[in-house]
């Protein structure tokens, strides 16, 4: 809507919006510049105090010094408007700064609409001594910029400060700065001096807002130095600017720390519901961050008339957060009173249970402070707190500042002193009606350094530095305007710029391209949304018995910083609760689960609480709370922690190791028999006992068991592409041989006696050749099988990773199982055919009979390749490439002890038995 302007006279005019009413000759005119219709509709708003009603929602006017109000219809308050207007501070000048502060707050009884209201204001007003430190800030501000030369010269600032009485005071306090000194009378000004040009205050968002509906009016710039009010979701208010960063920035702080110290099990106290930004952390990026809410409590104010419903509460938010595992805990309020009351319960109550150590996490610049009456509450159980704060450092004068202030001096200059120094010191003067408790007399020379923290802070604080650089900011705009160059007076409608009688609107355009260092060394400039650019301190609340406590900056939130580099926290530098003795709080669900295990989600609970199960067998985690445990690499083993993998040994069947060593030594024993019982039947091949068996087909057979035993040496060489591709193809073949020569000599052996019938037809296959033919034709039918292998799929090198946990097995893969099995049928079949032969002729003449040794021989070796298939396919590694060898060894050895041994002994130790006529008559 446009904007409206309403002038009231000596008559009533029925178009206006607001009616005119005349008081003890006086006129009031009231202008109106009004940007929305809603601002009306949301607040009523009374300007003038005596019998005045206006019409403009549901106001009424009790009596002369009493007014009631009602705010979205929710309560009902009244203020003694005679006693409020005492408290003040006031200072002239060319141009004036307003200030709002919220120190003072008046117990009162919610009201509702179902009765009548009545006075709810119960005992005298509650003073926060310690924010009285933002008036000295302004104050000192302005005194500065006044003594700069440089700086706004031949211009001297002034300043009008009004208190809020918590908020119930907002509206009049506000109108009170469009009022000629002395006089509530908005608009109407007598003077050329004080004009307003801009408003510092206040620290409560809702107060801020408030203040806004008046001050956006007139655009009166005003600077807010509490949190951003953005949490309560109210924006585009155009004369508003921010003093403190934006809330989402401490917020996120508010994480790194979380996660910086793994604190995944976290507890909140908030104000109301923390408005949408506060929501949208705790709700959303909490949970993909994994961190989980242990507990989430709404910080309720508790009013006289309902003190049991609030100690209720209390009790059950404090067994809520003291039994709980969460040992950081959130509270995002404006004062650190809920808090107080809160760690105060056992005292109230008479518990036994006293407060746990915890970390409190404090945002919205919260700082430690205390009324009078909690002068004895202990703040031990704050130690170790951390809070983020404005970046700012100590400012040059302001402390010998505060030490020159005392109530002998100026108590005639400023309205709030008296009150702050009967609460802060607990003296009273010989006319305060302050509470009977307070006992002794204040002389009005005491020292505000002498005050505890919790009452007073010598040191500034970070809502001080916040209304100081607001007051600079105003000072270095006003500076601008004062040097303004011609394009900036085109800019501002065409107006020339006149400074002794700036326009508050104007100062907008300055203010918005404003950049300035301030005193020490900080840069202050706002953003679009008029925002201050600025980082974040992060302290550590070092508390004393006596309600001292001391402020340290331990890490920072660095908006210029890279993504990597922006927070920064020294853990070295913090001190903790001492119940925690020093060592880094843990606020976890489940105690991490160490490596080694993995994490499985407790049902029905946070994702934040689980159980830590061990991994299973051959899998790891590497790292503490894990989701699921992994396996090792092929070629590494988890370590007996199961946290790590470990290299894999390579093995194979070697010369080195015992069992190798064992089946070398056996190897070699039997090359050495089979060489001994060559060199016999060489030695003595001219006897009838070699010469009736057949010399060729003993020596062939003497051959192929020698190489049999010298093959099974291959087996322990480390597997390569020559050794794999030969070992078991010269294994097969020569295997071939040694059967095909016993099954030769077990055919020629029947041959020879079916050929001494008379009239056999065997006698044509009587000699060498039906033997050569024998051994050839096996020979080459196996070799031919061999060729086939090796020209499809041929044996290679291959690591068997999986039988061995610790070890990583070289050995030959076969590469066609099928094919290696009918190497090994094709011996069986030879086996079998000789075994079977000889058993028949196992009643041929005994001298010249080889058959009984030859069924032997031929028993062992079908038994042991008979056993030597299930215990090949049921052993892994180089167990297998052992047994194999074993049967190899085994096999040769019965052939070479069953045929040969016997003639052996007989040429040796029965010479007596090997000759022709002994044969002759064994015969016969």
């Amino acid at each position: 809507m446009g904007n409206y302007i309403t002038k009231l006279d000596k008559e009533a005019n029925s178009k206006a919006h607001a009616s005119k009413r005349t008081l003890n000759s006086q006129i009031a005119q009231v202008v109106w510049e009004l940007q929305d219709e809603e601002v009306l509709q949301r607040h009523r708003i009374l300007l003038q105090v005596d019998d005045i009603s206006l019409n403009r929602g549901r106001w009424q006017q009790l009596n002369n010094t009493e007014l009631w109000i009602k705010d979205d219809g929710k309560s009902v308050q009244t203020i003694d408007l005679h006693e409020v207007t005492e408290r003040q501070k006031v200072s002239g000048g060319d141009l004036i700064i307003g200030g709002i502060s919220s120190f003072i707050f008046v117990p009162k009884d919610v009201q509702n609409f179902e009765e009548d209201p009545h006075h709810s204001t119960v005992g005298e007003p509650l003073i926060l001594t310690k924010y009285y430190q933002h008036i000295l800030a302004l104050i000192f501000a302005v005194k500065k910029i006044n003594e700069d030369l440089q700086l706004l010269s031949n211009i001297t600032l002034g300043f009008r400060i009004y208190e809020t009485y918590g908020g119930e005071y907002t509206y009049h306090a506000t109108m009170e700065l469009f009022s000629s000194q002395n006089q509530f009378i908005p608009n109407y000004k007598c003077d050329i001096m004080n004009k307003l040009i801009s408003v510092v205050g206040a620290i409560e968002p809702a107060i801020s807002f408030d203040m806004a509906d008046i001050l956006g009016m007139y655009k009166v710039s005003q600077f807010l130095y509490g949190p951003t009010p953005s949490m309560d979701g109210k924006t585009d208010i155009p004369f508003y600017y921010h003093m403190v960063p934006d809330e989402k920035f401490s917020f996120r702080g508010i994480l790194q720390i979380l996660l910086h110290f793994q604190w995944t099990w976290v507890g909140i106290l908030v104000k109301g519901h923390g408005g949408p930004n506060f929501e949208k952390l705790i709700f959303s990026e909490f949970s993909v961050n994994g961190i989980c809410i242990a507990f989430l409590e709404q910080l309720r104010p508790i009013y006289i008339n309902s003190v049991s419903d609030g100690l209720k509460w209390l009790v059950e938010t404090f067994y809520i957060f003291i039994n709980s595992k969460a040992n950081a805990v959130i509270i995002n309020d404006n004062y650190v009173l809920h808090l107080r009351w809160l760690l105060y319960v056992p005292e109230m109550e008479s518990i036994s249970i006293k407060p746990k150590g915890k970390v409190w996490i404090v945002t919205n610049q919260m700082g430690l402070a205390s009324f009078f009456y909690q002068r004895t509450w202990d703040i031990q159980n704050l130690q170790g707190a951390l809070s983020f704060v404005t970046s700012s450092n100590e400012v040059e004068g302001f402390q010998h500042f505060l030490q020159t202030r005392n109530h002998s001096l100026f108590s005639h200059q400023d309205g709030f002193i008296k009150d702050v120094w009967e609460h802060a010191f607990g003296c009273v003067f010989s006319k305060s009606s302050l509470n009977e408790e307070i006992e002794g007399v204040c002389s009005g020379k005491e020292k505000l350094e002498t005050l505890p923290g919790a009452f007073f802070e010598m040191k500034m604080t970070s809502h001080s530095y916040s209304i100081y650089n607001a007051v600079y900011a105003v000072a270095h705009a006003l500076h601008a305007m004062q040097l303004g160059q011609q394009p900036h007076r085109r800019i501002l409608s065409g107006r020339t710029l006149h400074l002794h009688d700036p326009q508050p609107s104007q100062l907008h355009f300055f203010l918005k391209r404003l950049s300035f260092n301030n005193n020490v060394g900080h840069k202050i400039s706002f953003d679009q949304n008029g925002e201050l650019i600025s980082g974040l301190d992060i302290e550590n609340w070092i508390t004393f018995p006596n309600q001292s406590f001391h402020r340290v900056k331990v890490g920072k939130l660095d908006p210029w910083a890279n993504e990597d580099q922006m927070f920064t926290i020294h853990e070295e530098a913090i001190t903790w609760h001492r119940t925690f003795n020093q060592t880094l709080p843990i606020s976890v669900c489940t105690e991490s689960c160490r490596p080694g295990y993995f994490r499985k989600k407790q049902e029905g609970k946070p994702f934040c609480c689980y159980d830590c199960l061990p991994c299973p067998e051959e899998k790891i985690s590497k790292q503490k709370d894990m989701d699921g445990c992994s396996k090792c690499p092929e070629d590494k083993y988890p370590n007996k922690d199961q946290d790590s993998c470990l290299p894999k040994k390579i093995s194979f069947l070697s010369y080195e190791e015992p069992m190798g060593i064992g089946l070398v030594i056996l190897a070699l024993v039997f090359v050495l028999c089979t060489i001994v019982v060559m060199a016999i039947f060489l030695k003595y091949h001219h006897t009838p006992i070699v010469k009736a068996n057949n010399q060729n087909l003993t020596y062939i057979l003497l051959v192929s068991l020698l190489l049999c035993f010298l093959c099974s040496l291959q087996f322990l060489i480390a597997p390569g592409n020559i050794i794999c591709l030969f070992r078991q193809i010269s294994f097969g073949i020569i295997f071939s041989v040694a059967v095909s020569s016993v099954l030769a000599k077990t055919i020629t052996v029947v041959l020879a006696f079916m050929a001494t019938k008379p009239g056999s037809r065997m006698r044509k296959w009587v000699g060498r050749r039906l033997a050569t033919f024998i051994i050839l034709f096996c020979s080459l039918f196996q070799t031919g099988i061999c060729m086939i292998w090796l020209l499809t799929f041929p044996p290679f090198p291959d690591i068997d990773t999986h039988s061995e946990i610790e070890e990583m097995i070289m050995q030959c893969n076969e590469g066609s199982a099928v094919m290696f099995y009918c190497v090994l049928g094709f011996m069986g079949f030879l086996a079998a055919a000789s075994f079977t032969v000889a058993f028949f002729s196992r009643n041929l003449p005994s001298s010249f009979n080889e058959a009984k040794c030859l069924t032997f021989s031929m028993l062992i070796f079908c038994s042991v390749w008979i056993s030597f298939v299930p215990s090949y396919l049921s052993t892994k590694g180089k167990y297998m490439v052992a047994v194999e060898v074993f049967s190899i060894l085994a096999s040769s050895a019965g052939l070479l002890g069953c045929i040969y041994f016997p003639k052996c002994y007989i040429i040796i130790f029965k010479p007596e038995l090997n000759n022709r006529e002994q044969l002759i008559k064994r015969n016969s």
